[in-house]
């Protein structure tokens, strides 16, 4: 336990670090106030407010207010980059809108979620120790930051396009993507809300499809916002589209797939139907499921 507080002490400042080469490479090319880029500002913006929430936080020993947090920071994030740009054009706009609501739904859902169930068990005990906490914090800036860079880069950049191809192409993407979360988290929430499956995994609707369905809808509403970004970035600011592949990397290989799928493991492996049912549904991408259910 102490060589892993040791070692999250020593992440924290890595972190920073490789948040800060974003924020640099997003400001290329972008516009200033006062002297100080728009983009950095709004990465820096990320991390306080998420510092600021650890405080009482882990003075309450809570992770309550974590994933609204988020939410948060996400909003005000966006929301301080189109109010400090000198020019908001068609483009900004719509990524103002489409990240807002992406991120006020998904903030208030995972808040109703964890005040339902009491405790988000991800936190039961990363919560007692001050710099694993403050690390998961610190994580989140991270997560906002780069999720949003490619957003931030086009809203911030002195460069300015009409709307075409690319944003039609990005809002279809984003819809999609969207909508996909949103029906797959509703028939997870029902489906827990019916008495008669306490105890149960979730193979119904888009979950017979896909054992993470959400993080799919996830993933491409990200490709879409980075498709409409993509016309106006230059330079450094390529750096940005990290945006959707972090995404995926997050999901996929760090706190998403293999946390939820380890569980699951312990829960319900060994039971048959369990084990059919993995064997035959498809991990991420939906597919027609295989075999019996």
């Amino acid at each position: 336990m102490e060589n892993s507080g040791r070692s999250s002490i020593i992440a924290v400042p890595v972190i920073v670090l490789f948040a800060a080469f974003i924020a640099w490479a997003g400001s290329q090319g972008g516009h200033t106030l006062s002297g100080f880029p728009i983009f950095a500002l709004c990465v820096a913006l990320a991390f306080i407010i998420n510092w600021i929430v650890f405080i009482p936080s882990y003075l309450k020993q809570t992770e309550k207010y974590f994933d609204l947090t988020g939410g948060i920071t996400y909003l005000s994030v966006i929301w301080i980059a189109v109010l400090l740009s000198p020019v908001v054009d068609q483009r900004s706009w719509l990524l103002l809108v489409i990240v807002s609501v992406w991120a006020a739904r998904l903030a208030i859902f995972l808040f109703r979620r964890v005040q339902a169930a009491g405790e988000d068990r991800r936190f039961r005990e990363l919560k007692t120790s001050f710099s694993r906490f403050l690390l998961t914090w610190t994580l989140q800036g991270l997560w906002v930051s780069l999720t949003i860079a490619a957003a931030l880069a086009a809203i911030t950049t002195m460069t300015r396009l009409e709307l075409g191809i690319y944003s039609f192409v990005g809002l279809i993407v984003w819809l999609v993507g969207f909508g996909i979360e949103v029906i797959a988290d509703r028939q997870k929430s029902a489906f827990r809300a019916d008495p008669q499956n306490e105890g149960k995994f979730i193979n119904v609707g888009l979950w017979s499809w896909s054992r993470h369905p959400n993080y799919f809808g996830e993933i491409v509403l990200w490709i879409g916002v980075a498709i409409i970004a993509f016309p106006v970035l230059s330079g450094w600011q390529y750096v940005t589209l990290i945006s959707p592949l972090f995404v995926v990397l997050l999901l996929t290989r760090i706190s998403g797939i293999p946390m939820l799928e380890a569980n699951a493991d312990k829960k319900w492996g060994g039971q048959t139907d369990y084990e059919q049912y993995k064997s035959g549904t498809s991990v991420l991408i939906p597919r027609p499921p295989t075999g019996p259910k």
